[in-house]
């Protein structure tokens, strides 16, 4: 009988997937992560992905499904792999996707390594996305959830083939509704549990708040200038803004106007109308390829530059230092640096980068 360790939040989907994993004839155990200390980041103890509470319903559910259960300590790793990246990136001007590094280095990475120096064969998450085997190339293939709507193929692109062939996700095949169904039939005391919304460290999605009073990151004033170069007045630094942003700007121009660059160096902002927002390329950089080996020349692909943005078509260029240029077929609004950029051919996931 295969053993499989269950990643379990606390949440109804990943107990769920324990239960499908049971069902299947799996030996299961279960394992919550324990990230951060609330109070160090000024988080209620109640609230979000590492509190007590997600603990103690992870527990339940192992307890009524009759599996061992473990609290595995990655803080050092978090801090280091997410949270510190987190913070350069705005400093850098960017507007990081710290949940794709979270699957990258601790769910697929460090929580791997950890089941398998427990004798562990495979591990397995309550994502909506499903791993396939391509018959003819051999290849693991990342392909989205059936469940379009919960779909999490866009925050998963970083999966290694080595790490695709250890894991499993119960749920590809599954929707909401249905999950919610089968832990209500268990009487899971987690049946009802709202989703997790946001970022997991940061209160009430107040990065800069958390940057600032958590971290000690400066906001040191620059200038905002327009499209020509000209100064409009002072912004307040430039971890509060993001591209494409126009509420929050802390100043009226007469017109609406946009977040449209960001400079650190010179620790300045550009600001334009809507339509200077537009672009009909990127660039995206640290490319990670799933469904192919290379990319030896252009791909017609759709791409997703946004986790809630709807894929667009393009086509895809292979570059030097590991990056890959992308030519949208028609001109797309507000890409930012630091979110992912993620390629599709229907519903497989191809690779995908961060925007450059």
């Amino acid at each position: 009988m295969a053993k499989v360790l269950v990643a379990m939040s606390g949440g109804v989907d990943s107990s769920v997937a324990a239960v499908i994993l049971k069902e299947r004839g799996y030996e299961v155990s279960g394992a919550t992560f324990k990230l951060f200390e609330n109070e160090d980041i000024g988080i209620e103890r109640t609230k979000t992905c590492c509190s007590l509470e997600d603990v103690l319903d992870a527990k339940s559910v192992a307890d009524k499904l009759e599996f061992r259960h473990d609290v595995f300590n990655f803080g050092l790793q978090f801090e280091r792999d997410v949270i510190v990246p987190f913070a350069k990136a705005y400093q850098s001007g960017e507007t990081p996707n710290p949940c794709i590094n979270c699957n990258r280095y601790i769910k697929f990475e460090k929580f791997l390594e950890r089941a398998m120096l427990l004798g562990y064969d495979y591990i397995a998450t309550g994502h909506y996305a499903r791993i396939e085997r391509d018959p003819d190339t051999g290849r693991y293939l990342l392909k989205k959830g059936a469940d379009e709507s919960k779909d999490q193929s866009y925050a998963l692109y970083t999966m290694t083939q080595a790490e695709m062939s250890k894991l499993l996700f119960p749920l590809g095949d599954l929707n909401k509704t249905e999950i919610r169904s089968i832990a209500e039939k268990r009487g899971f005391v987690n049946a009802k549990k709202p989703d997790s919304q946001d970022i997991c460290f940061v209160k009430d999605g107040d990065y800069a708040g958390f940057l600032k009073k958590t971290l000690g990151v400066k906001a040191e004033e620059g200038d905002f200038l327009d499209m020509n170069g000209n100064i409009l007045g002072r912004h307040k630094g430039i971890i509060n803004y993001t591209i494409g942003q126009r509420k929050g700007l802390g100043k009226t121009f007469g017109k609406p106007m946009y977040v449209v660059h960001i400079d650190s160096d010179n620790n300045q902002v550009t600001l334009g109308s809507n339509e200077d927002l537009f672009v009909d390329s990127l660039t995206a950089g640290g490319i990670n390829l799933i469904s192919i080996a290379e990319l030896d020349g252009p791909m017609d692909v759709t791409v997703k530059t946004r986790y809630t943005q709807s894929e667009v078509p393009a086509t895809i260029f292979p570059e030097k230092n590991n990056r890959i240029f992308v030519r949208f077929k028609e001109k797309q609004r507000a890409v930012t640096p630091g979110q992912a950029a993620v390629f599709y051919q229907g519903d497989i996931v191809v690779g995908g980068g961060t925007i450059c």
